[in-house]
């Protein structure tokens, strides 16, 4: 006589569904403020600048190439420092990064002119390098890949809101100039700088490296969201891969940099030269400056988390991707247009492409994300991220040149809005031929309920 088969009961929908939603709710709100912090600290350099450019001697090039230093330092040791953290752990590493990046960005207090300001950066860079992927591996270890889209929305929405926050806070932060005799950008520096060093203490206590030693879980939703891993990376085509230099082989993971490279060059580009195209609109004081800059990262934020949701139900990443960066290009040739004869016109466009360049960094990414398992996902991760934030590099000081030789900053628009063009075109050629470029993914009782059904097959045809 057949045995029925029914699902076994650690592994009910309702329960992974409820474990999926307790997961997210004490993982994600944490993870959310150590990347708002890393994105306050390694991106208020652009507003220092506005002070710190006379009493150093920082031109517009100098500017430029040594922001860009950042991510040189963070390309060179992304792929390193990922070894660690596969080796070590996620929580030890990530506390590691964060603590040495904290002092890195408080040194930023301390230059004294164009070339201690490239050193630091560079430190700064090396300091934080792998602190991304090493979040984006450890997601992969807690969320299958139907809901890393969405998963990947909340996390980056710590980009937008941090530059929110952190830019009416920097105009604040910038008028304390001559408080016992610290200029106001030191004191943006100091004080942005120490969240991360107090943070990184915090992290080992905050975070747990794996699903099966989670003990704020009970041991049904340790056991179901265990199997539910293992079922989704056994559904991968590359399941089986685990050596860390599959990753760093694999073609795809070289593919995705280079459009990573693109998105990227798109973002900071338009991130680091935010406040001085805005500051060339009108005479703002520091404060305004701060609460006027603030307004397209508000709506780039909402946009965003709509636009990854939107992108994990119709399972069209790549198509997202692309869409999000012509967006962007739109919103920054309607910039170059209108800035000389409206400055409300040209904020509305600003609004556009800061909803783009942010839009399209869940899709992108989580393309990569869900093409690799194990060892194999921490190394093509970190050589997506890696190559892709030279792109962080190469766009700042290609927009301080040509601001510095044509004396316009609305040609430096235009070229990043053909180089997301062409990101877009790439990206949507490429990607969107893939099966984690363009798929419906399985509904998550369904896909429970298969690996649970066979797992319970095979356990009742080995005990007969």
């Amino acid at each position: 006589m057949t045995e029925s088969i029914s699902p076994t009961p650690i592994l009910r929908p309702e329960l992974a569904s409820a474990t999926s939603r307790k997961v997210r709710r004490r993982l994600l709100p944490i993870i959310g403020v150590l990347y708002f912090i890393a994105f306050l600290d390694r991106n208020n350099v652009s507003f220092g600048k506005l002070e710190m450019s006379g009493d150093i001697g920082l031109t517009s090039v100098a500017y430029g190439f040594g922001a860009g230093l950042f991510f040189v330092g963070y390309a060179l040791f992304e792929i390193p420092s990922n070894a660690g953290m596969y080796r070590y752990g996620a929580r030890f590493w990530i506390a590691r990064i964060m603590v040495s990046w904290g002092v890195a960005a408080c040194a930023m207090a301390f230059v004294t002119g164009p070339v201690s300001f490239g050193i630091v950066r560079l430190l700064l860079g090396i300091a934080e390098a792998g602190f991304f992927p090493a979040i984006l591996f450890y997601l992969t270890l807690w969320f299958p890949a139907r809901e890393r889209v969405t998963v990947l929305g909340l996390f980056v929405l710590a980009q937008p809101i941090s530059n929110a926050i952190g830019a009416p806070l920097s105009g604040l932060l910038l008028g304390l100039d001559g408080l016992l005799g610290i200029h106001s950008w030191q004191w943006l520096f100091l004080l942005e700088g120490v969240p991360a060093i107090l943070l990184g203490f915090l992290v080992p206590r905050l975070l747990t490296d794996r699903p099966e030693d989670a003990g704020w879980l009970s041991t049904q939703e340790r056991r179901c969201l265990t199997a539910t891993m293992a079922a989704d990376a056994a559904s991968r085509p590359a399941a089986g891969r685990e050596r860390f230099t599959d990753g760093l082989r694999d073609r795809r993971a070289l593919a995705y940099a280079a459009l990573n490279f693109g998105m990227v060059c798109g973002i900071y580009g338009f991130r680091l030269w935010l406040p001085t195209i805005v500051d060339a609109l009108g005479s703002f004081s520091s404060t305004q400056l701060g609460f006027i800059v603030m307004i397209p990262y508000a709506f780039a934020a909402g946009f965003m988390h709509w636009w990854a949701k939107r992108a994990d139900r119709t399972g069209r990443r790549a198509r997202h991707a692309a869409a999000s960066m012509v967006l962007a290009a739109s919103g920054l040739l309607g910039t170059a247009l209108t800035a000389g004869w409206s400055a409300p016109v040209a904020l509305l466009c600003l609004i556009v492409a800061a909803c783009g360049v942010y839009a399209g960094t869940a899709p992108l990414l989580a393309m990569p994300s869900a093409a690799f398992t194990g060892a194999a996902a921490a190394a093509g991760l970190a050589l997506v991220n890696g190559v892709g934030n030279l792109g962080g590099f190469v766009a700042p000081y290609l927009v301080g040149l040509l601001n510095e030789v044509t004396g316009n900053d609305r040609l430096s628009l235009v070229f990043l809005a053909g180089v997301l063009l062409v990101t877009a075109v790439a990206t949507f050629w490429y990607a969107d031929r893939r099966p984690e470029g363009s798929v419906r993914l399985t509904a998550p009782t369904e896909h429970t309920n298969e690996f649970q059904e066979e797992h319970h097959a095979s356990t009742v045809r080995s005990d007969r």
